[in-house]
C-alpha cells in the first residue's frame, strides 16, 4: 500500500508539474504577442494611462525575479539595472518609453525564467503554492493589458491603415430568442467568493449573500442594440446619464464606443470599449439598470439545483475553446450566443470571456479580507473610486478566468475590452 506520506508527496509533484507546465504556456501566449514587432511599437505609449508593452514584458520577469529569486530564494538581484524601470512604483509611465531592446529583454525573461524554474523544482509548495498561482495570473493579467494597448494602438491608424488590418467578424446563426431577452433569478441565498489557493486575496472571503428576485439579460448587449441608443441621441440627451456621467461626456466629447465598427457583421457581438459611465445611460434609456457584482456572480455561478457555487458557468471543468472566447483564440470579439456549452446553470450565455462586463458595484474588500502577497495589489484600490467589472475577455488568460474574478477601473476608463448586461 501507498503510504500517506507517499501519496502527499505525489500529489505535491503532480501539482509541481502542472504549475511548470502552466508557466510554460502561459509565457509562450505572451511571446506570441510580440511576433513580428517592430522597436517602435514595442517601446510606444498609446494612451497616457498605460505602459508600452515592452514595459509590461520586462515587468513580469522583474516580479517573477523579486517574489521567487529575492524573497523567496534569498538570491541577489541578477539584474539590478533594471529595478527602478520596471518596479511598479519606479517610474511614472510616461518616463517608461526608453526601453532596452526586445532582444535584451528577452534575453531578461530567460534568465530570470530559468532561475525560477530550477527553484520550483526544489521547492516544496505546501508553503508557496499560493505565491506561485499569484504569479502565474499575474503574468496572465500583464498580457491581457499587452493585448489591449496593441489594439488601442491599432485603434489610432489612419481610416486606410485599419481597413487593411481589422479584424475578420465571426458571423453566428440569427437569434431565435429576443435580443433583450431576460432572465429571472429567484430569491434566495447563494455562496459568493473564493477561498481557493488560486483565488487572489479580493475574492476572498468566500460568503453568503442573499438576493431579492431580479432579472438578468442573457446575452451581454450587442451592437445592434446599442446602435439604437447611438441613433436616438444617446450622446447628446442629458437626461440618460448620471451627473457625474455628462461630467464625464461634457469633457470626453465621444460619440461613440472605442472599439465601434458600424457593420452588420458585428451586431451580433457584445459592444465593447464603452465606460461605466456609457453602460449606465445605455441601461437607463431601455429602462433597465447595471447588475450589481453579487447580481451578476449568483446569476452566473450558483447552482440552485444542487445549491452550490460552481467555479465557472459551465461547472468545474477548466476553459476551453468550447466554453467561450479566451486566451486569444480569435484575437476579437465573437458573436453573444457562440457558446453554448459555457451556458450557467440559469442560462446565461457569454458569461466569461469575450468582453469584461461592468457592474454598479464599487470595489471594495469583503468581510474578512486580508491582503495577498502585498497591499498594493488590492488595498489600495478600495477607495470608492473603482467599479466592478467581472468575466473576463477575449484576451484573458485561462488562469485568471472564473466566476469570482474580480476586475476594477475608473468608471470613465473604456480602453479595455469591456461591455455589459442589464438587470431589472
Amino acid at each position: 500500500m501507498i503510504s500517506e506520506l507517499s501519496k502527499s508527496n505525489l500529489k505535491n509533484n503532480s501539482t509541481k508539474q502542472s504549475i511548470i507546465c502552466a508557466f510554460i504556456e502561459c509565457r509562450a501566449k505572451t511571446l506570441e504577442l510580440f511576433q513580428d514587432m517592430d522597436e517602435a511599437t514595442f517601446c510606444l505609449q498609446a494612451h497616457p494611462d498605460f505602459s508600452p508593452v515592452g514595459w509590461h514584458l520586462g515587468h513580469i520577469a522583474y516580479t517573477e525575479s523579486l517574489w521567487i529569486l529575492e524573497r523567496n530564494a534569498g538570491l541577489p538581484c541578477l539584474f539590478p539595472q533594471y529595478r527602478q524601470l520596471y518596479a511598479a512604483d519606479g517610474l511614472p509611465k510616461n518616463q517608461r518609453v526608453k526601453l532596452p531592446t526586445f532582444a535584451e529583454t528577452r534575453d531578461y525573461l530567460d534568465t530570470i525564467r530559468d532561475k525560477v524554474l530550477y527553484c520550483i523544482e526544489r521547492t516544496d509548495l505546501k508553503q508557496q503554492e499560493r505565491l506561485w498561482r499569484f504569479l502565474l495570473q499575474h503574468e496572465s493579467q500583464h498580457s491581457e493589458t499587452i493585448s489591449f494597448v496593441l489594439e488601442l494602438i491599432r485603434n489610432q491608424l489612419s481610416s486606410d491603415e485599419k481597413e487593411n488590418s481589422w479584424h475578420f467578424a465571426y458571423s453566428s446563426p440569427l437569434f431565435s430568442n429576443p435580443l433583450n431577452e431576460m432572465i429571472q433569478i429567484p430569491a434566495g441565498e447563494f455562496e459568493m467568493g473564493n477561498n481557493s489557493l488560486d483565488a487572489l486575496d479580493n475574492e476572498g472571503l468566500a460568503h453568503k449573500v442573499y438576493l431579492d428576485t431580479y432579472s438578468i439579460d442573457r446575452y451581454p448587449v450587442t451592437c445592434k442594440q446599442y446602435r439604437v441608443f447611438m441613433e436616438a441621441g444617446g450622446y447628446k440627451h442629458h437626461q440618460w446619464w448620471s451627473e457625474a456621467g455628462w461630467q464625464w461626456l461634457q469633457t470626453q466629447q465621444v460619440t461613440q464606443p472605442l472599439y465601434w465598427e458600424d457593420n452588420p457583421a458585428w451586431y451580433n457581438h457584445p459592444v465593447w470599449g464603452v465606460s461605466y459611465y456609457e453602460a449606465e445611460a445605455y441601461a437607463k434609456f431601455v429602462g433597465k439598470r447595471l447588475p450589481t457584482e453579487a447580481e451578476w456572480e449568483k446569476a452566473v455561478s450558483w447552482d440552485e439545483a444542487s445549491k452550490s457555487r460552481r467555479i465557472y458557468p459551465w461547472g468545474d471543468q477548466i476553459p476551453t475553446i468550447e466554453h467561450c472566447n479566451h486566451n486569444n483564440i480569435h484575437n476579437q470579439t465573437t458573436p453573444v450566443n457562440a457558446y453554448s456549452a459555457g451556458q450557467s446553470a440559469y442560462g446565461l450565455y457569454d458569461t466569461l470571456g469575450n468582453v469584461w462586463e461592468w457592474t454598479a458595484s464599487w470595489f471594495d474588500g469583503y468581510q474578512g479580507f486580508e491582503y495577498y502577497p502585498y497591499k498594493g495589489y488590492s488595498q489600495v484600490y478600495f477607495d470608492n473610486e473603482h467599479k466592478v467589472l467581472k468575466g473576463g475577455s477575449w484576451a484573458t488568460r485561462p488562469w485568471a478566468l472564473r466566476s469570482s474574478f474580480r476586475n476594477w477601473y475608473h468608471p470613465g476608463v473604456r480602453q479595455m475590452f469591456a461591455g455589459f448586461r442589464c438587470a431589472t
